[in-house]
């Protein structure tokens, strides 16, 4: 039998108004990949935090077992000590200090008065090579992707000696090339001794990687599945998820009817806006009709995000030239404001950093980019406030205790209904959806999807980018290729595969 190097006994943590965990036990075996899954609110994160100290002894009730001793941890300098290393979603690295200073933050190299640069940086490389990672330590955070910054943080946990290294959600933000190097680095590591929870919605992944999968439903532990024993096909792991099986991922839209070109870029050419020579979109076309949904699909910094900001009221990038049109009118759309009078909508990427207040309550995240539709003469209605988030928290499920609680205090898939309710709330004409389901679980993405469709349903014209295929074929009908700041394919949703995508940035990478 597996030797076990952490248990997690009877664990109850409680916050104002809910139990987010009850009675929860977890046993990770020591040199495993052990994957922990469930909805958003489910408790994962929770849990992990009450092992790493975030919430210290005291604040929990249950028993921490690590290498067979009990351990009550008050800091995460303490289970640090230990070799137990957190690695969050949102990575923890200062983009204008470089990576051997990232990595050694607050555990510097040399004596309190004089950092030892030398060895900062030597130690810094020899990390950096055991992740793969083919980067000089002297460079700055801010010009690496985040696939690498990922591998830095991997680099700075081993070098704090890890021997459990807990990583939530590591290939949210990533490709699916960068995401299966990732896991494949995990492999690697595990045959070195090294011990590794994760985190993940993305249920392909977890049936590649983990040999045993966690399921947490509502604060509880469900079961656990050891590879090789039991089933653990993606069908299987859901059901645990969400308590029943959910045959079709991506809900189907009746009756579509597909009407006039809503907006339409012409030789759209953009920018950097810090380094101005270089170009991240180059002379791209496309249009979007009402009732439709298209899908913009491509790798890492394709320019799908740089080409949806610049549109939306140039919100990124310097020299923009080309034409675009809305409901076959050329507008010349200078910032936000003037976007969002003409009808157009962006909901970003980064929900936490440019979406949400996170310290204000839903009720005024809902009305933040509509504020005329709740206001006297000027004068914010609080009563009308209440009123309007109260009836976009129902019509999109958003489960909550109430429209006075705080964003920040929401799960991620909660998160992303309250932002689609800020925008749904402006009644824009054309909506661009960023990684809409970016790190939420599978049944919040269900949600999500049937939002889309209901907006498209209605009219609306939805242009969706996404980094996940499977989510880019099953709901769009329509869908272009991105690649290198170039549109470079485009395919009827009915007619698109994944090879098909795939050879298209590949080809387009060659010429």
């Amino acid at each position: 039998m597996a030797e076990i190097l952490l248990e997690m006994r009877n664990i109850t943590k409680l916050f104002p108004g809910v139990k987010a965990l009850d009675d929860v036990n977890l046993k990770v075996k020591k040199g495993s990949i052990h994957a922990l899954v469930g909805e958003n609110g489910a408790g994962k994160s929770t849990l992990m935090n009450v092992l790493s100290g975030i919430y210290p002894y005291g604040s929990y009730t249950g028993d921490i077992l690590y290498d067979g001793e009990e351990c009550r941890f008050s800091t995460i300098k303490d289970s640090e000590s230990k070799g137990i290393v957190i690695i969050h979603q949102e990575l923890a690295l200062i983009p204008y200090m470089t990576i051997g200073e990232n990595m050694f933050l607050g555990n510097e190299r040399g004596k309190p008065w004089a950092i030892d640069w030398g060895t900062t940086y030597g130690e810094a490389a020899r990390y950096l090579k055991m992740v793969g990672l083919d980067e000089p330590a002297r460079t700055l955070i801010k010009d690496i992707g985040v696939g690498k910054q990922q591998l830095v943080e991997i680099a700075k946990a081993l070098s704090k000696h890890a021997r459990l290294l807990i990583l939530d959600e590591p290939t949210s933000s990533l490709n699916e090339s960068d995401s299966k190097a990732l896991l494949d680095l995990l492999k690697r590591l595990k045959e070195d001794g090294l011990t590794s929870i994760i985190i993940s919605h993305k249920l392909n992944e977890v049936s590649y990687v983990a040999d045993d999968i966690t399921v947490i439903r509502d604060g509880h532990t469900i079961e656990t599945l050891v590879k090789g024993v039991d089933d653990i096909s993606e069908e299987r792991i859901i059901k645990g998820m969400v308590g029943r099986e959910i045959n079709d991922r991506f809900p189907k839209r009746h009756g579509v009817k597909i009407g006039d070109v809503a907006m339409e870029v012409e030789n759209w050419t953009v920018h950097h806006p810090l380094y101005t020579e270089r170009l991240v979109c180059d002379n791209v076309s496309m249009n979007v009709r009402k009732g439709e949904v298209v899908g913009i699909s491509g790798l890492m910094g394709a320019g799908r995000t740089e080409l949806a900001m610049s549109i939306f009221g140039h919100s990124y990038g310097t020299g923009i030239t080309g034409t675009l049109k809305i409901h076959g009118k050329e507008v010349k759309l200078h910032n936000e404001r003037q976007a969002i009078e003409h009808g157009l909508a962006y909901v970003t990427e980064d929900r936490k950093g440019n979406g949400l207040i996170l310290s204000n309550p839903i009720r005024t995240n809902t009305t933040l980019a509509n504020l005329k539709g709740v206001s006297n003469r000027g004068i914010i209605d609080p009563d009308k406030e209440y009123a309007v988030s109260e009836e976009y928290r129902q019509k999109l499920n958003t489960k909550s205790t109430g429209v006075e609680q705080m964003v920040g205090n929401l799960s991620g898939g909660n998160q992303q209904k309250v932002l689609l309710a800020k925008w749904m709330f402006a009644d824009p004409d054309i909506l661009i959806l960023d990684e809409p389901t970016r790190g939420i679980d599978v049944g919040a993405k269900y949600e999500i999807y049937n939002i889309i469709n209901d907006l498209a349903a209605a009219g609306k014209s939805v242009i969706m980018i996404s980094s996940e295929l499977p989510e880019i074929l099953g709901m769009s009908d329509r869908i272009y290729v991105m690649n290198e700041g170039k549109m470079v394919g485009e395919f009827k949703g009915s007619e698109a595969t994944q090879e098909g995508i795939m050879s298209c940035i590949l080809r387009s990478s060659n010429d």
